[in-house]
């Protein structure tokens, strides 16, 4: 079997719901326009499974997946800019596919049995999905595996007044 269908299969349909162990981020945000003292968006018991649980959608059932609009993508849980639709690619795993993230929005983290590398907000901690390297689908070679629970489309038309990136103090 090839290592491309192998990566595939172990990284988009054989997700783990919950994995124990990942570390969430010690570093600050990264966008300019961040909003302290505020608490984070009131998430869906689908959101929180994903985000807060390090669940996974349903292959195939998410609004973004097969999304060509322009815009941005942004974390549910806390608003910070994740990934332009720009870098979004069809790799017909079921998921949005992602080959750059906005400059220090994500945070890369092996999972806990070492098998694959969990991606993370860098703001909030949120899961996002799995990030895959050498599969070949585009020239940058990476594949950001997003849950679409995890996120939150802004159409270009409305870029300018996204709402502002959430850093909750506790």
């Amino acid at each position: 079997m090839s290592r491309l269908l192998m990566n595939i299969i172990s990284g988009c349909f054989l997700c783990w719901p919950l994995l124990a162990g990942c570390q969430h981020p010690t570093g600050q945000p990264q966008q300019s326009d961040t909003n302290v003292n505020m608490e984070y968006n009131k998430l869906s018991p689908q959101e929180e499974y994903v985000i807060l649980q390090k669940g996974t959608d349903r292959a195939f059932t998410g609004d973004y997946y097969q999304k060509k609009d322009e815009g941005l993508y942004l974390c549910r849980q806390c608003n910070a800019r994740l990934y332009r639709s720009g870098d979004k690619f069809e790799s017909h795993c079921g998921w949005p596919s992602f080959d750059d993230e906005i400059d220090g929005s994500v945070r890369r983290v092996p999972d806990a049995d070492g098998r694959r590398t969990e991606i993370i907000c860098n703001n909030c901690g949120g899961h996002l999905g799995h990030v895959f390297l050498g599969e070949g689908f585009t020239a940058k070679d990476t594949r950001h595996c997003v849950n679409t629970s995890s996120l939150r489309f802004i159409p270009a038309s409305e870029a300018d007044s996204a709402p502002a990136v959430i850093k909750e103090t506790r």
